[in-house]
């Protein structure tokens, strides 16, 4: 086989690879969008359930605040986090209930995302569990 015709048959390849991704990253892209609202959402509405149904049982959120100009860091689980919701249900008021999903990557079965409300920002990391996208970390930081 001479170069060119290699070279047009790797370019073929190449063309149908890059076809192929972006259908099925845009299906991801959009069930993992699809996660993280119900993360948030349950957690403005107060509905434990929707929430709970948008995390991985091995859920952990790591929280950075800063006192008095010291950065501390504190763990939740994924139980204590539904138990908070629950007990906190409606303490963000309706016109505070905003928010912005980037999908950042997604590569295969882990994704990671982008979410920023009014009061903090998470870094998201997911993973695709018997089908559906959960969250299994977050690291939030609240604005200042």
């Amino acid at each position: 086989m001479n170069r060119v015709a290699l070279g047009l048959g790797l370019l073929s390849l190449l063309c149908l690879n890059l076809y192929a991704i972006p259908q099925q990253s845009k299906a991801d892209e959009s069930a993992v969008r699809d996660t993280v609202t119900d993360y948030i959402e349950g957690y403005y509405t107060g509905d434990a359930a929707r929430m709970e149904k948008s995390m991985h049982p091995h859920y952990l959120k790591h929280t950075v605040k800063e006192s008095h100009g010291k950065l501390h860091m504190s763990e939740t689980t994924g139980l204590q986090m539904l138990q908070n919701v629950k007990m906190e249900a409606g303490e963000v008021p309706p016109s505070e209930r905003k928010e912005q999903i980037t999908v950042l990557d997604i590569s295969g079965d882990i994704a990671s995302a982008k979410l920023v409300t009014p009061h903090w920002v998470d870094y998201l990391t997911l993973t695709k569990w018997n089908g559906d996208w959960k969250i299994v970390s977050v690291v939030l930081r609240e604005n200042q």
